[in-house]
């Protein structure tokens, strides 16, 4: 994701440089190309040699350092990258970074850049509530930085609070979500439906089916990278909803029915990805059940049409996509799907190929609008999110 991107990473000189190797490592395993720099006070931490033999560059801290081609090596650095992240930042460089000066090449470089800069402070935490701190913090916030918040915990010190680096992991969501993509969904609001939902039987059973929720996370998580204002309305998952989304958790069709009718007039762009179960028990607490055996037998009703319902509230504008997965005749039923429903758009996929449907981590899926159909390869469900993207992003304009 991080392809032909150049990453500068930034390490000072706290104990959590241990950390800033992994991230090192994940950023090259992205696909980055990594420049570390580091302090001198860092490399009392960890050797120069982790980080070269990670990346395969040379990892600068001498601003006077002559073994390199005929450049200012700081300004060839900024100009080359497209975001800096500092990890760990301590108390005394972020003071630094806050007031411009410029006295290593971390720093020098760093005031170079114009690219997305993050940082992520790591400290004591009477150091980092310190109002000092602070406010060097918000001048930082002020000047267009990411400061990203420290997770809470036990420290190298022995003081249990807020100063801890967030790990390797969560810092590079932040730098997929500074550069990864394009911004050209900047300023759209995006709500999307995803994973199952579940109509309780009785307080042990209940209706559900075997969505994974994976093509509406992949989505919602396109969607965010290139900028969008993300909602995500999502059935019960085993995944980790993507960072820097909205998200609205909810267990039945009604709920998930709800959620989205009060949202919708707000959005954009509406993707309904979720597998919403079709029927529901009618009066479940009042309805004699009989048992014979292992069965159930009850009365089922239909929950509410979501789709049906954006479609005929739909404002002026606002763009409506939905989802057919069938068994046969699909393109024949997702065609009339899509004009009962008054979609812009439908996703339709054959649960029966192999490498589409429920719970696989590819799909094969045929965009249908009114007056095109287009047939996309087998890809990963991600790949399918941005392609799915890129089409709505050209029909509305």
């Amino acid at each position: 994701m991080l392809k032909g991107k150049t990453i500068l990473l930034g390490v000072t000189g706290g104990i959590a440089a241990y950390k800033s190797a992994s991230l090192a490592s994940l950023l090259v395993k992205a696909g980055a190309n990594v420049h570390v720099l580091m302090s001198e006070h860092a490399k009392n931490f960890i050797n120069p040699i982790t980080f070269e033999t990670l990346t395969g560059n040379k990892c600068i801290s001498d601003t006077f350092d002559r073994n390199f081609e005929f450049q200012v090596e700081h300004v060839s650095l900024a100009k080359q990258a497209d975001a800096v992240v500092i990890a760990p930042a301590t108390a005394n460089v972020i003071a630094k970074l806050a007031h411009g000066l410029a006295d290593d090449m971390l720093t020098t470089t760093f005031l170079a850049c114009k690219c997305p800069k993050l940082i992520a402070p790591a400290m004591n935490t009477a150091m980092y509530e310190n109002p000092i701190t602070q406010d060097n913090m918000k001048l930082l916030r002020k000047y267009g930085m990411k400061v990203i918040s420290p997770a809470c915990g036990r420290l190298a010190c022995g003081d249990t609070g807020a100063g801890k680096m967030p790990e390797p992991e969560t810092l590079l969501q932040y730098v997929y979500q500074s550069c990864a993509c394009e911004k050209d969904m900047a300023g759209i609001k995006v709500l999307i439906t995803a994973g199952p939902t579940q109509e309780a039987i009785d307080p042990v059973r209940y209706i559900t089916n075997h969505s994974s929720g994976k093509m509406g996370y992949s989505i919602a998580k396109a969607c965010m990278l290139r900028g969008a204002d993300v909602t995500l309305v999502t059935g019960k998952t085993a995944l980790t909803p993507p960072m820097f989304v909205d998200v609205v958790p909810v267990t039945s069709a009604k709920d998930m029915y709800e959620a989205v009718t009060e949202r919708s007039a707000h959005m954009d762009i509406i993707i309904k990805a979720a597998a919403v179960a079709d029927y529901r028990p009618r009066n479940i607490s009042d309805e004699k059940m009989k048992k014979s055996g292992h069965n159930l037998s009850i009365a089922l009703e239909r929950t509410d049409d979501i789709l049906k319902y954006l479609g005929e509230n739909k404002r002026s504008g606002q763009f409506l996509c939905g989802f057919s997965m069938e068994t046969q005749n699909m393109l024949e039923n997702s065609r009339k799907k899509l004009v009962e429903k008054h979609l812009d758009m439908i996703v339709a996929n054959n649960l029966k190929v192999t490498g589409a449907g429920f719970e696989t981590d590819t799909n094969i899926v045929t965009l249908i609008t009114p007056d095109s159909i287009e047939e996309l390869e087998i890809m990963s469900k991600d790949e399918v999110a941005f392609r799915l993207t890129d089409k709505i992003l050209k029909l509305r304009k």
